[in-house]
């Protein structure tokens, strides 16, 4: 018992500690079974206990697994991953769209039960991850030039003025715009001056879509065209000069926020990164791999630096409050001395 009591081991099972999900398993004498150290089992006495290295050396020394936190098979974690990964190739080879009821019973689970697994592991709910997936198939007919109507259809949708109904979130624009190239759409821009150098402020019909900080104007300028190729941009007149001071003047205290709407275009991904951004409070950081998590994806830390990256409101949209896990500035699109300044502002620095 001592020798039990004393192995770090018998810590991990006491606390039932997931991150020895895979260091070992533990076999009760008294029982004939094993486990792993996460088993929701009443704790056996240290007394019966022997660990072992996995459980094939488990079941070598005459153990079988225990029915309830089954040892022999993949990690609990590894399983629900498994059902919801095979859930999502469900949603996207279907034909029509599959009702809750029928993914779940595909996994095997309640409906309640599942549908919050999904959203746990992928970030989204199963009609969520369904609508974007047919939106994005709808983006990819639409690019290769195919009528709306066709590419609606195609992509799931059972009616056009169901999928009309989300196509602002979805393409940031009509069908018919979009296919086009976005040819239609008309974006505004001004430029005003800050401390941290010259401030690119730029307007759809939806909103504010791009803040950009730069040294120069005509560099600024040549950005914003190349991050929205088919649209006309037109350097704004007077009347813009409002928004731009107002977007200047979050750029100089960025705790403050910004009162104007903002056109936020991206993928369903993108968007659920820069939301967890948005709701990190002035003067507090997070690491990539905690947004990650925030979004369900905390495998995702790279990708999640990826959406920072993309990001085209700089400050509306603060990735300036993404970090290293060590709590080190990492890079920034708009120059690290830049983000720098941001979180020392925000600090009140």
């Amino acid at each position: 018992m001592t020798l039990t009591i004393e192995d770090p081991r018998w810590e991990a099972v006491l606390a039932r500690d997931a991150r020895a999900e895979s260091d070992f398993v533990y076999s009760v004498a008294t029982t004939g079974v094993y486990c792993r150290p996460t088993c929701a089992a009443r704790t056996p006495n240290p007394g019966n206990v022997a660990f072992h290295a996995d459980p094939a050396a488990a079941e070598a020394a005459g153990f079988r697994p225990c029915k309830r936190c089954r040892p022999d098979e993949a990690p609990l974690a590894e399983r629900q991953a498994g059902l919801v990964a095979a859930a999502c190739r469900r949603i996207e080879t279907a034909e029509e769209p599959l009702s809750l009821g029928e993914l779940a019973d595909g996994a095997g689970l309640s409906p309640h039960h599942f549908h919050r697994l999904f959203r746990a592991i992928t970030g989204l709910t199963p009609k969520g991850f369904g609508d974007a997936h047919r939106a994005r198939k709808v983006r990819e007919a639409l690019q290769k030039g195919a009528q709306v109507t066709e590419a609606i259809y195609d992509a799931g949708f059972g009616s056009s003025g169901r999928f009309y109904a989300t196509a602002d979130d979805a393409l940031g624009m009509l069908p018919a715009v979009y296919r086009k190239g976005g040819t239609a759409a008309e974006i505004r821009y001004g430029i005003g001056q800050s401390s941290l150098g010259r401030v690119l402020a730029a307007a759809s019909q939806r909103g504010i879509c791009a803040i950009m900080l730069g040294d120069d104007d005509v560099a600024l300028v040549d950005d914003l065209r190349r991050r929205f190729p088919n649209a006309r941009t037109i350097a704004a007149d007077a009347d813009f000069e409002d928004a731009v001071a107002q977007v200047v003047a979050m750029v100089e205290e960025p705790a403050r926020g910004l009162a104007l709407p903002l056109d936020i275009r991206g993928t369903a991904f993108q968007r659920r990164v820069w939301q967890a951004l948005q709701a990190v409070p002035a003067g507090e950081t997070r690491s990539y791999a905690e947004l990650a998590g925030a979004v369900g994806k905390p495998a995702a830390a790279r990708a999640v630096a990826g959406a920072c990256a993309a990001n085209k409101l700089a400050v509306a949209v603060p990735c300036h409050r993404a970090v290293r896990g060590d709590g080190s500035i990492s890079g920034y699109r708009w120059g690290v001395e830049r983000k720098r300044v941001l979180l020392a502002r925000e600090a009140g620095g």
